[in-house]
């Protein structure tokens, strides 16, 4: 990475992303993975399939990106990140 978030940094990012995502669906997925995988993407200017392993397969983040802005959730991350 070419930046890097303390601890307590990331544990305020993760509490407003869960707090702005669906409660229905699969809870097992790493939310600090996808935001890592986001970040990595936009730092790099890269294509979806170009994303490390690392972060799972491409159309797996892809799909949860897509559903997730479909939703709205990035909006109200945004939102109450700002506040």
């Amino acid at each position: 990475m070419l930046t890097g978030m303390a601890e307590d940094d990331w544990a305020t990012v993760l509490r407003v992303f869960a707090a702005s995502c669906s409660r229905r669906g699969a809870k097992g997925r790493n939310d600090r993975r996808l935001l890592e995988a986001l970040h990595y993407f936009a730092v790099h200017n890269i294509t979806w399939r170009a994303l490390p392993a690392y972060f799972g397969h491409w159309n797996a983040v892809w799909k949860r990106f897509w559903r997730l802005s479909r939703a709205g959730v990035f909006e109200a991350f945004f939102d109450a990140w700002r506040l």
